[in-house]
């Protein structure tokens, strides 16, 4: 049984830090990609960050230049650094694992709130 644990949200001001941590765990065979999602009250589910297996990262818009995607393999954990960090990226913050045969996978969110 595959699972994904997410952990370091918390409350922050505006401007701070937050690193975001994904434990994957479980039996796979082979992974495609990590993403980051988040969802705010009221509001769809959106990507916010992806890192392939072969290790290319990708960002949305309102991620870039502010959010580091990563992966630790020995640690089988990938991370999302966000810096800068405003009140809009207020949300719950979730993993998702995609294998190679598309199934997916996905972690139960961490809340991640920025104060103004």
């Amino acid at each position: 049984q595959v699972q994904l644990v997410e952990s370091g949200g918390g409350l922050v001001q505006a401007g701070g830090s937050l690193r975001l941590s994904c434990a994957v765990s479980g039996s796979i065979f082979s992974i495609n990609r990590v993403d980051w999602y988040r969802q705010a009250p009221g509001k769809q589910r959106e990507l916010v960050a992806l890192i392939t297996s072969g290790g290319r990262t990708n960002y949305a818009d309102s991620a870039k230049g502010r959010f580091t995607i990563s992966r630790d393999n020995a640690k089988n954990t990938v991370y999302l650094q966000m810096n800068s960090l405003k009140p809009e990226d207020t949300a719950v913050y979730y993993c998702c694992l995609v294998t190679a045969d598309t199934n997916t996978y996905w972690g139960q969110g961490t809340q991640v709130t920025v104060s103004s």
